[in-house]
Formats: structure tokens, C-alpha cells, sequence
């Protein structure tokens, strides 16, 4: 699909968010109190051109310098601008003039709301799929985020490898987007509509994981996801049998993560001094780490807590001094794991 059709579609055909024709770029209802309570200092104007899918709000920001690839009408860069506060950065790309209009429309408004957003915001107007065109420092970047816009991207790959160049070490991509059960359809995927609507020009889920690691983000963490039920019969009929859903992926840029989870006796202790998260930790949707509570890991979650932005946050017990094989319960292709051989795969640690 060119990038005039989207541009379009995002700057013309809708004018909020009331225009969409499914739910695929809608964001559910659930959100912590923390992020509502920011969201209702946003300007309405603002809230009305969101078409994001999913919540892309990490924890631990204080400070972090951010991108937000596809930031549209400024929803989520000025939100984070608030999370990130006076010593951290937001900084936004689009490619629709329409939308950048109302984003930097509305900078004095959030300025006068935060405090500070004038000056730890700015917005650049340049594709995501070209992002080495446009002025910013390789490695600058603790967190890059997207909220369903990767899935309208002419270069997926391009994309990926381009926030690579861009995240610091030990930084991550945390994003939502739409993926689809199979690979669509050539035909579906020159429905202008379609894909405007997020849905046609969506990856299949396991193209995305081959993609993500090809660009160096070992091991692809899903942090949630739910089903797309589209609610538009006549669309519904154009894209059967495909089912499509939305998930909230966390990439982290670390050059030691290795393949498969693998078990070196180590553990964590989550010490609960995190803003918002006094008892858990959320990592991903299989490590659920409780305040206080001795949490066996793998050395790939090892690495994601000790060599990023979220150390202080943890004590570490153990090294990777010794190795015990592949983290139980992980799956991998072992011949030593029973009916393994036979083609089970167990659950994923």
C-alpha cells in the first residue's frame, strides 16, 4: 500500500475517531488510575484523533528519553511527556501533515498542564521507514514506542532495524500493533480500506517474531494481547477466514540474549520501588514477579532486569558460571525432555 493511501485515509477520511469502520485501532477501556489521570489532562481535540490499539505505558520512566514512531495527533507523546518528566524526553514522527498540525497545536495547552511538555516535547514529520532521514543520534533512545501504526508500514523489516539503530543498549521497543493468524492475502492487502483500518497490512504473528530477531531483538516478549472481533459484518466477510488480534510486544536491544531460555540457577527479588507497582512486577505474560518473593529466571529474563533501566529494581541472586540446560518448562527441541522426540513442546518459562 503506497504512503499517500494512508496519508489520506488518517488525514482526510477521518476526522476522529468515531470514522472507523472496526475495532482494530480502538484501545480497551482497562488502564491503570495513573494513566487515566493523565489521559484526562489531554486535549480533547487531541483524544479525538487517537487510533491506537493498545497501551503503550511501561513502567519505571522517570527520566527515560523517548520515541514515539507514528505519534499522530500526539496522544501518547504528550502522556509520556508527563511520565517521563522534566528531565526526560518525548520525541514524535509521523508522516501525516494533518495530524502533526493538531499535535503541535495543542504543545502551549499541554505546556500549561504539566509544567514542563513545551520544552521535553517535539515532533518530526518523516516515515518510520526511513527514520536514518531524519535528525536524530544513533543510540540516543531508552524506549521506542508505536501504538498500531508498524502494521501500516510499506518495510517492516526497515522499521525494526531502523529502532535497533536508534535504542541505546540495555533499551527496548514497547509497542502494540495487529498481527494476523496467517499471512494475508495479497488481495486483501491492496484494500485501501482494509488496511487503513489496521487490518490488511498486519503481519503474521510468527513473520513478525522471524523479523524482530532478524533485526537483533533476541527473544520477543508478548506482554498481552486480546482478539479482534472486527464488529463490522460487511468487513467481516472481506477478511474471512483470517483472525487478527492485538498485542503488546516487548523488544529488548541486548546482544547476550541468547535463542531458547536457557537455566544458570539464578533468581531474582522484585523490591517493590517501582511508581504504580508496589506489589508485582510485570515483565511479560508468563513472568508475573511478586514483591519480595524469590523468582527463579532464565538468563535471558536475567539479562532483561539486570542490564536495563530496571536493575535498581531488583536483587540478583546467582551468575552464569554454571549452566543447567534449557530453563524448565521452556520447550526447546531437547531429545532429554520425555515426549519431546514425539513432537510435544512444552509451555514457555
Amino acid at each position: 500500500m503506497e504512503h499517500q493511501s494512508v496519508q489520506k485515509y488518517y488525514g482526510e477520511v477521518l476526522q476522529g475517531s468515531e470514522d472507523l469502520q472496526t475495532n482494530a485501532c480502538c484501545t480497551p477501556d482497562a488502564m491503570p488510575d495513573h494513566v487515566k489521570a493523565v489521559l484526562s489532562q489531554i486535549h480533547d481535540e487531541v483524544l479525538t484523533r487517537y487510533y491506537g490499539c493498545g497501551l503503550i505505558a511501561p513502567l519505571a520512566l522517570e527520566g527515560m528519553r523517548i520515541l514515539d514512531l507514528g505519534c499522530g495527533a500526539g496522544r501518547d507523546v504528550y502522556a509520556l511527556s508527563a511520565m517521563v518528566g522534566e528531565r526526560g524526553r518525548v520525541v514524535g514522527v509521523d508522516m501525516t501533515p494533518a495530524q502533526l498540525d493538531v499535535a503541535r497545536a495543542h504543545q502551549a495547552y499541554h505546556a500549561e498542564k504539566f509544567g514542563y511538555a513545551a520544552s521535553n516535547v517535539e515532533f518530526h514529520h518523516g516515515f518510520i521507514e526511513k527514520l536514518d532521514e531524519l535528525e536524530l543520534e544513533p543510540g540516543s533512545f531508552d524506549i521506542i514506542v508505536s501504538n498500531c501504526v508498524i502494521n501500516l508500514a510499506t518495510d517492516k523489516a526497515a522499521v525494526l532495524s531502523g529502532v535497533h539503530h536508534l535504542l541505546k543498549e540495555g533499551g527496548e521497543m514497547y509497542f502494540s500493533d495487529v498481527y494476523a493468524d496467517r499471512r494475508v492475502p495479497e488481495a486483501m492487502a491492496k484494500d485501501e480500506v482494509l488496511y487503513g483500518e489496521c487490518l490488511s497490512g498486519a503481519l503474521y504473528w510468527n513473520d513478525f517474531l522471524t523479523l524482530a530477531r532478524a533485526a537483533g531483538f533476541g527473544d520477543p516478549r508478548r506482554v498481552e494481547a486480546r482478539p479482534l472481533t472486527i464488529e463490522n459484518p460487511k468487513l467481516e466477510e472481506r477478511i474471512a477466514p483470517l483472525k487478527f488480534l492485538s498485542a503488546t510486544y516487548r523488544l529488548f536491544k541486548l546482544a547476550g540474549l541468547e535463542p531458547a531460555c536457557e537455566d544458570f540457577g539464578q533468581a531474582v527479588i522484585y523490591k517493590g520501588n517501582i511508581p504504580h507497582a508496589p506489589h508485582e512486577f510485570v515483565l511479560d505474560d508468563h513472568h508475573v514477579i511478586e514483591t519480595g518473593k524469590v523468582f527463579p529466571v532464565c538468563g535471558n529474563t536475567w539479562m532483561m532486569l539486570k542490564e536495563t533501566r530496571f536493575t535498581e529494581h531488583f536483587e540478583f541472586i546467582g551468575n552464569f558460571d554454571t549452566h543447567y540446560g534449557i530453563f524448565e518448562g521452556c520447550g526447546g527441541e531437547s531429545p532429554f525432555v520425555e515426549g519431546q522426540a514425539e513432537g510435544s513442546v512444552a509451555s514457555c518459562c
